[in-house]
């Protein structure tokens, strides 16, 4: 289930049908998880992106499920940010592996009086 259902082989795909089957609120879940991936994998403006955000998190109140609740709460007061994504489809991920080294330096350093 985490990936997407295009690159299942057939067994996963029976198996995913069997369990969709059997559990439908499991299917819907997927369902929203595979919409926000998709929409993020789409090459769209951030307008565009906007919109479907919007339409998803609609989707997500008639699901009711808390912890998407949660999830898109959070995604809906950090959205500019999140959209600023789209711009050049990078991340911050350079500045926080910077300050991770950092604070790793620091801890090393931790208790030293005489250098």
């Amino acid at each position: 289930l985490m990936m997407s259902p295009e690159k299942w082989t057939d067994t996963q795909k029976e198996r995913a049908e069997i369990l969709f089957r059997e559990f439908p609120y499991i299917k819907t879940a997927f369902s929203l998880t595979h919409s926000l991936r998709m929409i993020f994998s789409q090459r769209c403006t951030k307008e565009q992106t906007a919109v479907s955000l919007h339409s998803w998190y609609s989707k997500v109140g008639e699901f009711g499920n808390i912890a998407f609740n949660d999830i898109a709460a959070a995604m809906y007061d950090r959205e500019d940010e999140i959209l600023n994504y789209l711009v050049n489809r990078s991340t911050n991920a350079s500045a926080e592996s910077l300050n991770a080294k950092i604070k790793h330096f620091r801890a090393q350093l931790r208790g030293i009086i005489d250098r």
